[in-house]
This record gives structure tokens, C-alpha cells and sequence, in this order.
């Protein structure tokens, strides 16, 4: 091997290791990201067969937008974790007649990157971030000015460097989730608009509260253990006696992989009931047809 093939197998090598060593308990940080993104994941394809099964022209999920915010699409009380668990009450908020320096002072004394912008009666009218500060910071030091033909986005963190108050700073309009959501849809629009936290309000704008991303991924995160024992639950309510006790359920990471013999159409309606339980991200079905 010559010195030019070595050094590439040693930057092959490199490239399959971990930039750095891994601190305690990253691997379980890395499990509970994929399980997270797998829920998302699955938010977001049951929202899609839902368009696709629905009649002409008419949308039956919506997809959520601020000025959509996306609707439960489960009772109360049906299991199904909501907003409202998870959101924090009461949430931090601030006039739009702030000023930035007061803004700062804010989202420091709260630990947070950003805060939503409400006026008078409490209606959310947009959102203040670190980054629209940091912009405004940043754009004075340089001394830089944009030109009279500029690109869009380079005039508005122009502007924003020329602001004073929360008005003129904020993000407008925020993205906003009701509390009636369920706690996958919000964690859909949380990776949608890339937000870490979510104004809560209610129909009519208002504030009621904030939900965290990592709360969104905590409530969409359920132990396999949990999600086996509701697996073995609709395994006894679809299948008869006889049939039940051939099923075996194993979970993994929130993946069902159902093993037995059982007739096709037992199997089919099990498969179904099993891929509408909450947190299961996939459904391997190994099961075999009676002959």
C-alpha cells in the first residue's frame, strides 16, 4: 500500500468514528431522537392518507398554519395525549411596545429563546427570538447597509436592525397550535417551522399557554413495555380464544413485530388495530394464514 492509499483508509476510518467520545447516556439521547422522529413521521403519513381517502376538494386534515392551527383528530378521553397535558401555563409573553433591550432582559430571566408577542386583549401577534435580537446586534457592529437594490431577505434583517421595539422585532404571524391538538400534530408543526416551542391559544387567538418541544417528545415517547401490554390488549379483543394464545407481540423502539397463525382476515383487522395504537412507528407483520 503506498502512502496516498493509506492515508485515504485512514480518513475512511476516521469518517466511520465519532467525532469525539460519547458522553453517558448519549446513546439513550439518540434512541429516544428516533423514536421521536419516527412518531413525527408517522403524524405526518396519517395526515396524508387522510387527504388522500377524502372526496374531491375537500382537505381532511388540513395541514396546520398559523392561521390553521391543526385540530384534534381524536375525542377526549380516547388515550390520545392533547396540548393541553403538556403545555406550560401560565407562559411568558411581552407588549409589542417593548423595547429591545427589555426584550433581552426577558428572554434571559425566563431561559428561553423566544417569546410570544401579544397585544392589549392578550391575542398573539407574533414572536420575539433570540436570532431577531441577535440580527439587529449583529447588523449595527458590521456597519454594513444594504444597497438601494437588495436582496429580500438581507432588507429584512435590515429592518429588523433598525427596530426598536417588539413591533418592528417579531416574527409575524406565529405559529400558533390550539390546546385541543394532539401532541403528535404539534410535534408535526414543531419540525415543520423548526420551533422549539409553540404559543398555545384558543380559538380565539388568545394566549393560554406554551408547550416545549422536548415535552411534545417525552408524551409522544411511550416505554415498549406500555405500548406491548396495548398491543396484547387488541390482540385478546380481535382475536378468539383459540386463535389469542398463538399471537406473540414483541416491541422494539416502538416497532410491533407480530408473529403466530391465525386466519387471513383475523390477521388483517389485528394488523389495523395494532398500526392505530398511539407511538407504534411500524407494524412487521409475520403472521401466517391458517391452512
Amino acid at each position: 500500500m503506498n502512502r496516498h492509499e493509506n492515508f485515504s483508509a485512514e480518513a475512511e476510518a476516521r469518517r466511520d468514528l465519532p467525532s469525539r467520545p460519547w458522553s453517558p447516556g448519549e446513546a439513550e439521547r439518540q434512541d429516544t431522537l428516533i423514536r421521536y422522529l419516527g412518531a413525527v413521521a408517522s403524524a405526518a403519513a396519517r395526515h396524508a392518507r387522510a387527504e388522500e381517502q377524502a372526496p374531491a376538494g375537500v382537505t381532511a386534515h388540513p395541514a396546520p398554519s398559523a392561521a390553521s392551527p391543526p385540530q384534534p383528530s381524536s375525542p377526549p378521553g380516547a388515550g390520545v395525549p392533547l396540548v393541553r397535558d403538556v403545555m406550560d401555563v401560565p407562559a411568558a409573553s411581552l407588549r409589542d411596545d417593548l423595547p429591545y433591550r427589555d426584550i433581552a432582559r426577558l428572554l434571559a430571566r425566563e431561559q428561553v429563546g423566544a417569546i410570544p408577542v401579544v397585544d392589549d386583549e392578550d391575542h398573539v401577534v407574533g414572536v420575539v427570538s433570540e436570532s431577531d435580537l441577535l440580527a439587529k446586534v449583529a447588523f449595527e457592529a458590521s456597519g454594513h447597509r444594504v444597497g438601494r437594490i437588495g436582496r429580500l431577505r438581507e432588507r429584512r434583517i435590515h429592518g429588523k436592525a433598525c427596530a426598536e421595539t417588539a413591533a418592528d422585532l417579531m416574527t409575524s404571524p406565529a405559529i400558533t397550535v390550539l390546546p385541543g391538538a394532539t401532541v403528535a400534530e404539534a410535534a408535526w408543526l414543531a419540525a415543520l417551522s423548526r420551533l422549539k416551542r409553540l404559543p398555545v391559544t384558543d380559538r380565539g387567538g388568545r394566549l393560554v399557554g406554551v408547550v416545549r418541544r422536548n415535552a411534545l417528545l417525552q408524551a409522544l415517547i411511550r416505554d415498549d413495555v406500555e405500548i406491548r401490554a396495548e398491543v396484547v390488549a387488541r390482540i385478546e379483543s380481535c382475536c378468539p380464544p383459540g386463535d389469542r394464545e398463538s399471537v406473540e407481540a414483541a416491541v422494539h423502539d416502538g416497532i410491533v413485530e407480530l408473529t403466530g397463525n391465525i386466519p387471513a382476515a383475523e390477521a388483517a383487522r389485528l394488523v389495523a388495530e395494532v398500526e392505530g395504537i398511539a407511538d407504534v412507528v411500524e407494524v412487521k407483520n409475520l403472521l401466517t394464514a391458517e391452512t
